[in-house]
Order: structure tokens, then sequence, then C-alpha cells
């Protein structure tokens, strides 16, 4: 009786190594092909990878969950160097940035690790500019340095709790063994079959754009590491939201929301128009008919917001 058991154990065993070493394999082929784009800085015994290109007013990007900068260097760093020193960072366990040992380095921790390489860096009064998730780290940032930044830009920012859960891919990360188990065995070769579309549904009703995969190396995502860290910071957001948003009267700095109108992923009820009723200084612009990869779709106006909005909140400064 034991026999079939062992046999089946043994059977199991062999393709979970197997996995593993493609997986291994994966990741080792996804950084050379993809290596950091920019420069390292330690900050609070944290090396962070980032970028730090042009002239003028300073505007900082801060990536969304599940990609890195290069989600930027492809987008709006170009167009917004012609005007900005541009500034957009591996957020902690993306990209080629460390994550810090222990608890969840919520919105709030980030906001500290950033502020201390912006000092470092000798950056005053930025522009801070969050997609997405890192809409949360923004607010954190206001919240935490009042006075410190001279204002910010929301892409589809994520600013408040939702009901529905996440996804069951973060729900499984957050399962002791077992979602690092599935991280360093199904996780690469899963994401691959899957990813195309994936970012399809992040891009409609829209289209991705031509080699959105290849220009911004999102297969780094499918490392274990950069998994579990993007499973801890999605599945955890929403309970931390709860909190953070009761508080957001209190931001004084000058606010630009920008949201498509077809954005069904971070839908606009439930996160700009919560913020219109509550921020003292805000403005907003509605993108008819985009979805939540507004920076890829929209680029130039998008840029040309952000540009406008800077010249409003930094002036006399470019």
């Amino acid at each position: 009786m034991l026999r079939p058991v062992a046999r089946l154990t043994g059977i199991l065993v062999a393709i979970a190594g197997l996995l593993a070493l493609y997986s291994a394999w994966g990741a080792w082929m996804v950084e050379r092909v993809y290596p950091p784009a920019g420069q390292f800085i330690d900050v609070e015994g944290l090396r962070l990878h980032h970028i730090d290109i042009g002239e003028g007013t300073p505007v900082v990007l801060l990536h969304v969950a599940t990609t890195t900068l290069r989600d930027f260097t492809t987008s709006l760093a170009p167009p917004l160097t012609l005007a900005h020193r541009v500034l957009a960072f591996d957020r902690p366990g993306y990209g080629y940035s460390e994550r810090p040992v222990g608890d969840w380095p919520d919105p709030a921790v980030q906001a500290r690790y950033l502020h201390a390489v912006l000092k470092r860096l000798g950056v005053s009064r930025p522009l801070l500019v969050g997609h997405s998730w890192s809409g949360s780290l923004v607010m954190a940032y206001l919240l935490n340095y009042p006075g410190e930044a001279a204002g910010a830009v929301l892409l589809a920012g994520g600013t408040h709790p939702w009901q529905g859960g996440v996804a069951w891919t973060n729900t499984l990360g957050g399962i002791p063994l077992l979602g690092s188990l599935f991280a360093h065995t199904l996780l690469f070769p899963a994401g691959e079959l899957v990813l195309e579309q994936a970012i399809a549904n992040v891009f409609e009703p829209e289209s991705p754009t031509p080699d959105y995969v290849a220009r911004t190396g999102v297969k780094l995502v499918l490392r274990p590491d950069n998994y579990l860290a993007n499973a801890e910071d999605v599945r955890r957001l929403s309970d931390f939201l709860a909190g953070q948003s009761r508080s957001y009267a209190r931001v004084r700095e000058p606010v630009l929301l920008i949201h498509g109108t077809a954005d069904d992923i971070v839908p606009a009820w439930n996160h700009t128009d919560r913020l219109l009723e509550t921020l003292p200084d805000v403005e907003v612009a509605r993108l008819d008919g985009v979805g939540h990869a507004l920076h890829h779709t929209r680029t130039d106006r998008v840029a040309l917001l952000i540009h406008e909005f800077s010249r409003r909140v930094q002036p006399g400064r470019e």
C-alpha cells in the first residue's frame, strides 16, 4: 500500500524540482534581458533602485503594482524630461529594490523610504505622481510630510478601501509555505501563459501598446520575491486605506486627479470622486473611454496635464 503512495510522492517531488529549476532559469534569463536601468542608493539599510534624468522642476514617478520603474521609462519619463528633472523608483521589493525583512512596508513606510531618498538626492518640493497602487503612497507622503511636496498627481490612484477582495493569486501569496512553493515552482511557467491576457485586461477597453511586454520588462514580476512583495501589497492595501482615508481632509497641497472614464480596475467612483469631496485644493481631468493604463495609451495628453499642473504648483522653478 505504501509503494504507490511513495511512488506518487516521488513523482510529485520530481515535478516540483523541475518546475523550480525552470523558474530559477526563467528569473535568471529575465534579469539578463532587463538588467538595472538606473542607479542604486542605500537608505535605512535598504538598497533602492532609481533613475534620475533630465533637468528642471523635479517630478517623482511611482509605479503601480506588478510593474517596475520601466513602466515609466517607456511612457511618461521621456516627454517629461523635456522640462523636468524626472525621478522614478522601483518600490521596495520590485524590480531591483530590496524589500525590508519583517513587517509589511505599508504605504506610510514606503513614503518614509521615499522621503529619505529624496533628501539624500537633494530633491526639494517635488511633484509626486503615483499610478494606481501608488496613489496610496502619494497620499501617505502628503499626510506624513506636510509642506514638503509641491503637489501631487494621481493617475487612476487607489486611495480608498473597496469591497470584493483581491485576485486569488494575491491571496495565495499570503498562505505560509504554500505561497512560497507556488512562487518558486508554478508562478513563472503559469505566468508566461496568462501574461498577455492579464495585460489586455488592464488596458481594456483599449488595446495594449505595441510590444508592451518586451519594452517594460514586466516579466520581472514573475520572480518569486517580486511576486510575494506584490501579493502582500495588493492583499493588505484595502484595510490600510480604511484608516488612512479618514485623514485626507488634512492634506493642503494641490492635487490633480487624472482618471479614465472606462477604468474598471480602479474605478473613479470609489477613489477619484471620493477625493473630490474631501480635498480642499483639487482638480480633475477625466479621459473619455480610457482604461487603467492611461499613461501608456494617452502618454502625450497625460504628460501635458502633469507639465501644466507643475507650472501652477512649482512656479518660477523651471
